[in-house]
C-alpha cells in the first residue's frame, strides 16, 4: 500500500497575486501500489459482485461507462480535502456548490491580514453587452490605471480605518464591516469527487468569471492526478467539456438534413434567439453550417 497524496506531484497551486489551493487530505488515503482513486471508484462500483479490481482495460472503461451513463453514486467514494485562500468576491460564488463540508476564518475571532486582491490595470475589464453578468474585452489604458491605483487606496484607507477602530475597542465582529470584498478570506474545503466535478464543469467554462476560473483550473490540476481515468471521461463526456448535448429540435434538424445540402444544417423550429444561437455553434463545432 501507498499514500494517495504522492499522486499530486505539486500540492499546492499559487492563484491569482495572493492566494492559492493546496491538497491536505484524500480519502481513500492508502491504495495498492500501481493504483490511483480510480482504483476506489471500481470497487464500488463492483460491491454487488464482490470483486475489486480486474484487469487495466476492463476498470477504465468501468470508468467511462460510470461517466457516460451519470451512474454518480461510486465517483462519491472518493473525497478531496484543500486549503482554499481567496478573495471574498470570489469565495462567494465557490460557496455557491452546497455539497461540501467548509470552515472557514473568522474575522470576530482573529484579526484579517492586510492581504487584498489587487488586479493590475491590464486584468481590469469591461462590461459585457451582451450578457449583464459577464465581462468582454478591456478598459481604456488611463482609465484602467486610474482605476487600479484607485482600488489599492481604497484598500489602504479601509484597512488602515480597521485597525484604528480595533485598537479603539470597536469589537471585531463590526470593525470587518469596513473591510471591501477583495481582502482574501481561508477556508477547508472537503468535497466528494462527483460533487467535485460538477464545480470544476461549472467553474472551468469560458463563461464563469476569471477569478473564480483560475482556481477551478489550480483544483483540476490536482484532481486529475489523483483520478486520470475519471477526468479523462469527465473531459470526452460532460457538455462543458469536450461533449456536445443534443435537443429534441436538434434531432429533427438532422432528421431533415439531406445529402443535396452538403455541410448546411436546417436551423431548428424555435423562435428563441438563444437556442438557435447555440444550435449554430453546435453544427459549427460538428462541421456544418446553418443559415441564420
Amino acid at each position: 500500500m501507498y499514500d494517495a497524496m504522492d499522486l499530486v506531484p505539486n500540492k499546492i497551486i499559487n492563484c491569482l497575486d495572493k492566494g492559492f489551493v493546496e491538497v491536505v487530505d484524500v480519502m481513500p488515503r492508502l491504495l495498492p501500489e500501481g493504483q490511483t482513486c480510480d482504483y476506489a471508484i471500481c470497487q464500488m462500483a463492483r460491491l454487488s459482485y464482490q470483486h475489486g479490481t480486474k484487469t487495466v482495460n476492463e476498470d477504465k472503461g468501468l470508468i467511462r461507462y460510470l461517466m457516460r451513463c451519470q451512474h454518480t453514486s461510486p465517483f462519491e467514494s472518493i473525497e478531496i480535502k484543500l486549503n482554499v485562500k481567496m478573495p471574498i468576491f470570489v469565495s462567494r460564488q465557490f460557496c455557491r456548490h452546497r455539497t461540501s463540508s467548509l470552515n472557514e476564518v473568522s474575522a470576530r475571532y482573529s484579526v484579517m491580514k492586510d492581504e487584498f486582491y489587487l488586479p493590475k490595470p491590464e486584468d481590469l475589464r469591461a462590461q459585457s453587452k451582451s450578457n449583464k453578468q459577464g465581462s468582454e474585452g478591456t478598459i481604456p489604458e488611463s482609465d484602467a490605471e486610474m482605476y487600479s491605483n484607485a482600488i489599492q487606496q481604497q484598500c489602504r484607507d479601509s484597512y488602515k480605518w480597521y485597525t484604528n477602530m480595533l485598537e479603539a475597542g470597536v469589537t471585531r465582529e463590526q470593525a470587518r464591516m469596513i473591510l471591501p470584498l477583495n481582502l482574501y478570506t481561508q477556508f477547508y474545503w472537503k468535497q466528494n469527487l462527483h460533487n467535485m466535478l460538477h464545480l470544476l464543469a461549472l467553474r472551468m467554462d469560458a463563461h464563469a468569471q476569471y477569478e473564480i476560473r483560475v482556481y477551478a483550473n489550480a483544483i483540476f490540476d490536482i484532481v486529475k492526478h489523483l483520478a486520470p481515468w475519471t477526468i479523462e471521461a469527465f473531459d470526452d463526456y460532460n457538455i462543458l467539456r469536450n461533449a456536445i448535448k443534443i435537443t429534441s429540435l436538434e434531432k429533427d434538424a438532422f432528421r431533415n438534413y439531406t445529402a443535396e445540402n452538403a455541410v448546411t444544417l436546417p436551423q431548428i423550429d424555435s423562435q428563441n434567439k438563444r437556442e438557435r444561437s447555440e444550435w449554430r455553434q453546435k453544427a459549427t463545432e460538428l462541421g456544418f453550417t446553418v443559415p441564420e
